[in-house]
């Protein structure tokens, strides 16, 4: 929200004199590509919990540390006797499931004034949180989904580090970035931020 300023104090003010730049400091260049924010501007970033007996499969390439690995028997429905003798039992075939541990899921992300580090605020500072908190232990997902007339948020992820469970996703999204084009047809689906990437993220403010 920008607030209108209705009264402007057009008096005389006294000149304030300024200090002379010293011999030994030179000038700090402006951050191309980022404009300055206006104090208090904050960008929205609405978080929710997915939680382990939520009961959500991946299917994809993800780090170990997001997944609970589940060894599960598939009923093929083939028994015509509800008592299963032991050759019918070892002859059952079974199935390895990857369930999403406790984790902070980003549900929307909007800020007031674009390039001027406002969203990479608010994932860093939520970053800072997940690694601080004992049951999210870092992990962060979210979907890559665009709004109606908004852009895809895919590129502004992956600059962060974040990436997705589909690996064609992934190099798309890399050779947008290279290439300096746009996300079409724009990349969907669950993305994570690798536990190495959140550190380089935390650590050194890098982006990818």
């Amino acid at each position: 929200m920008i607030n209108n300023i209705t009264g402007v104090d057009a008096r005389f003010q006294m000149g304030v004199a300024k200090t002379a730049q010293s011999h030994y400091s030179t000038p700090i260049p402006p951050i191309l590509g980022f404009k300055t924010p206006k104090l208090g501007l904050k960008a929205t970033l609405r978080v929710n919990k997915f939680k382990r007996r939520d009961g959500i499969v991946i299917v994809g390439d993800i780090d170990d540390d997001y997944v609970e690995v589940v060894e599960e028997e598939i009923d093929d429905g083939n028994s015509l006797d509800d008592n299963v003798n032991f050759f019918q039992a070892m002859g059952k075939r079974k199935r390895k499931l990857k369930y999403l541990k406790e984790c902070y899921v980003i549900d929307y992300i909007q800020a007031p004034q674009v390039r001027c580090g406002l969203g990479t605020q608010a994932i860093k500072g939520l970053a800072e949180k997940a690694m601080f908190d004992d049951k999210i232990q870092g992990r962060i997902v979210t979907f890559s989904a665009p709004l109606c007339n908004e852009s895809s948020p895919a590129q502004f992820f992956y600059k962060l580090g974040f990436r997705f469970v589909e690996q064609s996703a992934n190099e798309h999204i890399k050779d947008c970035l290279i290439k300096n084009i746009p996300d079409l047809p724009a990349q969907t689906g669950m993305m994570y931020l690798p536990k190495e990437n959140l550190q380089k993220l935390l650590r050194y403010g890098d982006l990818f």
